[in-house]
Order: C-alpha cells, then structure tokens, then sequence
C-alpha cells in the first residue's frame, strides 16, 4: 500500500463539527462523485443515486428527519446515497457504453445483456435491494476517501427517518435512501477510536 494510501485510512475519522462558512461548488462535488462511482458494482449496473444538499431551507427539513443532528445545516453539503432496487433498467445504457468506448464488441456486448436480463429483473426485490446497499457503501467510502485527500472532513449518518426522507423528496419507488454523509471542513477536532484486535477477528482455514 501507498504511504499516502495508509496515511489517508488511518487518519479518516467520522467528523461531527463543522465549519458552516465554509463552502464547496457543484463542479466539485461532480468530480468526487464521478471518482467515488469508480467502485465496482454488481455487473457495473452501478445501483446507486445521490441527493446532494445544499440549500438551506432543504437542510432544515433534512435536519428534523435526521432526528436534529447538527451537522446537517453547518457542513458544506449533505450527500444522501440512495440504492437503486431497479438497477436492471441500467443494463442496455452500461453496455452500450462500454461498447460504444471500445472496451467490449458487439457479440459481447449482446452476450453480457442477455445473461442481466435473465439474472436481474426476476431476482427478488430483497436480494435486488441488498446488492444496491453493498455496491453503494463501496462507493461511499470511496467517497469519503477521497474527500479526505481534498482536506475535507466526512461523517455517516445512517439515524434517520428513511420512511420520511422518501415521501419528503419525492423519491421514485424504485430509490431507497441508505446513508447521509455530511461534507465539509473540521471546525474541531473529531474524538479518536480504536478497532479491536484484528487477531479477535480472523480465522485462517
């Protein structure tokens, strides 16, 4: 592993207090996103949709289903991952792509639509619902190690009213909301943890 690598791991924390003046554009946020959704996805159906925060007004709303976490209105911006249970509406739109840039050829491609198209709209919901939580928590923390390299703190936040988000923002029924990641710049330092040790945790067989 790079030391830059290990050094981004090992200094991520979960980051609570923010600096509310502190502000981030759009054309960033695209750009982070755009890494972080270089994660691998179940058959690159890339299941997953965000919500990016940054109007005010929104965030008062968000903070009342967030059960009134602070951090909702003074971080730079909230990004709701969402999880995409219809993920197999994407087949023909990703393999289009890949042969449209060259990496797959035709018979390919027709051979990778065929074999989504008879695994993926017949799974059941749950096992479709799983796949999209697992492929956009990858993602995620691509996300926030990313944020980290750019000097900007991030914090998860899975307590919230997900019944209420959906109906509050008008999500498809085909969208579930997952997480909230607040975005911004440390305005105090976050407490340290520690992990068990990792020993408790591995078996070789």
């Amino acid at each position: 592993m790079s030391e830059n690598l290990s050094k981004l791991i090992r200094e991520r924390r979960s980051v609570r207090k923010y600096d509310p003046s502190s502000k981030i554009e759009k054309e960033e946020i695209l750009q982070i996103l755009e890494e972080a959704t270089k994660a691998p996805s179940t058959s690159n159906l890339q299941p997953w949709e965000f919500l990016v925060f940054l109007d005010p007004e929104e965030r008062k709303d968000l903070r009342t289903i967030a059960y009134n976490q602070e951090q909702i209105e003074t971080a730079s911006a909230v990004i709701a991952v969402l999880g995409d249970k219809e993920f197999y509406k994407n087949i023909e739109p990703v393999y289009d792509s890949m042969y449209k840039a060259g990496f797959i050829d035709d018979a390919t491609k027709e051979v990778l639509i065929g074999n989504a198209n008879r695994t993926y709209p017949n799974a059941p919901e749950e096992a479709r619902k799983n796949m999209a939580t697992f492929d956009a928590g990858l993602a995620a923390m691509q996300l926030m190690l990313i944020a980290q390299d750019r000097g900007y703190g991030t914090g998860t936040m899975g307590g919230f009213d997900k019944a209420k988000f959906s109906e509050r923002f008008q999500l498809a029924d085909r969208y579930f909301p997952i997480v909230l990641i607040a975005f911004g710049k440390e305005n105090a330092p976050s407490y340290q943890t520690t992990r068990l040790p990792i020993e408790d945790k591995v078996k070789f067989i």
